[in-house]
């Protein structure tokens, strides 16, 4: 059911039967999703926006997923709190604080169609740097000065109120840093975390796609986040990573596609 979650649905409604089968399985799915990327799953959690999306409209979609997002931070944090560089993060913060406020202002003034095309375009051109993340020689093309934090903060902020879309720019930013592994992941955890809850009151008081049905149903799905965690470990150790990597950016290309029909 589409914008079911919008403030005329309470949660007794929902209880009583607002959401299909189908669409609990797309939301389990999700939360799934989201664990197995935090955990290792490169590129899995581009693959949910598009699909809850395409089930449950493009803003109310974005807020669906943030407190999942949000709750797979903090586990990556914990996990990783000790690796991270502040010193890249502040250069990041405030253009990112930017690209959120426009982000807001932009899915004031569209509508939901025309919100769906634009998680689309910003997914569709995060597909480029996954492939080229697949292919690159070298970590380190760029300069780590205030431009191009302002470049890719700005965007990144953009993209990540927009629709979550944010990771493939991001990861882009930060392999370009050259930072050790543990480092870039700590980094990437304590960005998403902070602009993660950063965003969480303009969903929930400008554009209401955060209430507290959505709340309910996002704790009821953390143990599904949890396990998608435990299973993300589990599955990059046993499975080709390279071909899952292309599977997923397949998949994820034909998902955007259909964002925009």
């Amino acid at each position: 059911m589409y914008l079911c979650l919008s403030n005329r649905v309470t949660m007794t409604e929902f209880l009583a039967g607002s959401f299909t089968v189908y669409d609990i399985a797309i939301l389990a799915m999700a939360a799934l999703f989201v664990g197995m990327a935090k955990t290792g799953i490169y590129g899995l959690g581009t693959l949910v926006p598009p699909i809850l999306a395409a089930v449950f409209g493009g803003k109310v979609s974005a807020g669906l997923l943030l407190p999942m997002l949000s709750m797979a931070d903090i586990f990556a944090v914990i996990y990783y709190n000790r690796h991270a560089s502040w010193h890249h993060l502040w250069k990041l913060f405030p253009f990112a604080a930017i690209g959120v406020f426009i982000a807001i202002y932009v899915g004031e003034v569209i509508n939901d169609h025309t919100f769906k095309i634009i998680m689309g375009v910003l997914i569709l051109t995060g597909i480029p740097i996954m492939i080229w993340r697949e292919y690159r020689k070298s970590t380190n093309p760029l300069q780590g000065n205030w431009w191009t934090g302002g470049i890719f903060g700005t965007t990144g902020g953009f993209s990540t109120m927009i629709g979550n879309t944010a990771g493939p720019i991001m990861n882009l930013y930060l392999l370009s840093m050259h930072l050790p592994k543990n480092v870039l992941i700590g980094t990437g955890a304590w960005f998403f975390l902070i602009i993660n809850l950063f965003k969480i009151p303009f969903h929930v008081f400008v554009w209401e796609t955060i209430t507290w049905p959505s709340i309910t149903i996002n704790f009821m799905l953390w143990p599904v986040v949890l396990l998608g965690g435990f299973l993300g470990v589990r599955i990059v150790r046993i499975i080709p990573e390279k071909p899952f990597r292309w599977l997923i950016i397949i998949m994820t290309t034909l998902a955007s596609i259909r964002l925009f029909f």
